[in-house]
């Protein structure tokens, strides 16, 4: 996936197309990305084209079918739940209306409250705590990224688009085998997207897949109303996302999904859809949930562990004591089983926020509902399905069910890895890099073989004998930080 007109530091793109074919996934994203052609252009020609055909008394041609859909996913950058029209936003989005309206409105979907996290869900299909990334996001200066044993959905959609490379198997030369097969694949997309823009006919299969990555950030005029808290928390407002599913393809068009869904949820999910193959040995948290977005049924998933980060332990009142001997309350988590959500330790910017409330001129506030915080609380349950406002807090009243949860925290925090987070790294600077943000990670490998001096070479053991590898750059340092 080409990283397009990203920031140096981002590696995923905020509008990401993804594809089971070749068309979406490659050319059309790369010419529009690029800008050797504009919509405006490719309509004229596609226009002029078919007036041509019909003067020469040609049919259009049929679209080759193919059971693989297009796929398009597009991830927004801090993207409140209130900034969007159909959530009864003053922000017009008449596409996105109307796009949602026509397909699935997922109303129960969720991301995490920052975007490194929620990116590295959305191609790992695994919550952060068995990724390392479960604290804060991947700094500029970090020597850090996602652990590189992990499997991405790029890879695994493109072991599907792989065809090309296995026609080449041939060619020894590995490197000219590559070229082969993106030479290939060129050649294919080059007319895969001359024959559609010309019959518009990808359309009736594929998938528009719609996410933001996190919650909006009130300051930065984002609008999380009426949930609580905002982009970096743990409340409702900093991880229930917009989401919605447009495709000729869905069962059930013009419905509401009330089910649970993740973000880790589209890994095994598009990976099924383009008919690629999920490794049993992978210990995925997110679930195939199509038949749910398309037909309506129940969701395979019952929980959602927002976060267990060790790292942030600010609830300087939180003990074991306070989690029945369970669990840690320092420590921020949050969790949701069925309609409860549990949240222990900090959980971050806790106001009601509500639309304009911040100036544009300076942190003035009017009509902002604050919050009070509570010395000594560090634990909060809530009946988020009837209460999704986060208003109630029912840990005092259901005190086996704050147990309950925090036994599923326990059991989750036993499977974690280490946390990643390796402190600022001088080489970073720009100044040393050519003045600009870019690869700067290297890694060099000294390796001193000492060998054996026999007598009749000893004259030589003064002389120094070095192996080194030259130190390559992490090109494929999968920066996922965005803030």
């Amino acid at each position: 996936m080409a990283p397009g007109g990203c920031a140096p530091h981002h590696w995923l793109c905020k509008g990401t197309m993804l594809a089971g074919g070749v068309l979406v996934g490659f050319s059309v994203l790369s010419l529009l990305t690029y800008g050797y052609l504009s919509w405006d252009t490719l309509g004229s020609s596609l226009e002029e084209t078919e007036t041509s055909r019909a003067k020469l008394g040609e049919e259009p041609e049929a679209t080759a079918a193919t059971s693989q859909p297009h796929i398009v996913f597009i991830l927004a950058d801090d993207q409140g739940f209130r900034d969007v029209g159909y959530h009864g936003s003053e922000i017009r989005t008449p596409t996105l209306d109307r796009l949602a309206a026509e397909g699935v409105k997922l109303e129960n979907y969720y991301v995490q409250p920052m975007c490194t996290p929620s990116r590295s869900q959305f191609i790992t299909g695994k919550y952060q705590i068995h990724t390392g990334l479960q604290h804060s996001v991947i700094r500029p200066t970090q020597p850090n990224c996602l652990p590189l044993d992990n499997v991405t959905l790029p890879q695994k959609l493109k072991e599907a688009p792989g065809k090309y490379f296995e026609h080449y198997r041939s060619i020894n030369n590995i490197n000219r085998r590559r070229y082969a097969a993106m030479l290939a694949c060129l050649d294919e997309a080059i007319n895969n997207v001359t024959l559609a823009l010309k019959r518009y006919g990808y359309y009736d299969n594929s998938i528009l897949i719609y996410s933001s990555d996190n919650g909006g950030q009130p300051t930065a005029g984002g609008s999380n109303w009426p949930l609580r808290g905002s982009k970096g928390s743990y409340w409702e407002g900093g991880i229930r996302a917009v989401g919605f599913v447009h495709s000729p393809l869905l069962k059930n068009k013009g419905s509401v999904c009330k089910e649970l869904v993740h973000i880790t949820d589209w890994f095994p999910t598009l990976i099924t859809l383009a008919e690629g193959q999920i490794d049993e040995d992978i210990q995925l948290d997110g679930y195939d949930i199509w038949e749910t977005i398309s037909e309506g049924r129940r969701s395979p998933r019952v929980d959602i562990l927002h976060n267990i980060d060790p790292i942030y332990t600010k609830a300087k009142n939180g003990s074991w004591a306070a989690g029945f001997g369970i669990w840690n309350t320092a420590i921020q988590s949050a969790i949701r089983v069925n309609h409860w959500k549990l949240l222990t330790g900090n959980p971050g910017y806790s106001d009601w926020v509500p639309p304009q409330s911040f100036s544009n001129v300076g942190p003035n506030r009017w009509h902002n509902e604050r919050v009070s915080w509570m010395a000594g609380k560090t634990v909060w349950l809530f009946n988020i399905t009837a209460d999704p406002y986060e208003r109630v807090d029912l840990s005092g009243k259901y005190p086996d069910m704050v147990k309950q949860l925090l036994r599923r925290l326990s059991q989750f925090n036993k499977t974690a890895v280490p946390v990643r987070y390796p402190a600022k790294d001088p080489r970073s600077n720009p100044k040393l890099n050519g003045g600009v943000w870019g690869p700067w990670f290297k890694e060099d490998e000294k390796k001193k073989k000492p060998g054996k001096i026999k007598g009749e070479n000893k004259q030589k053991k003064n002389k120094k004998k070095t192996s080194q590898k030259k130190g390559q750059s992490l090109h494929c340092r999968l920066h996922l930080a965005g803030g």
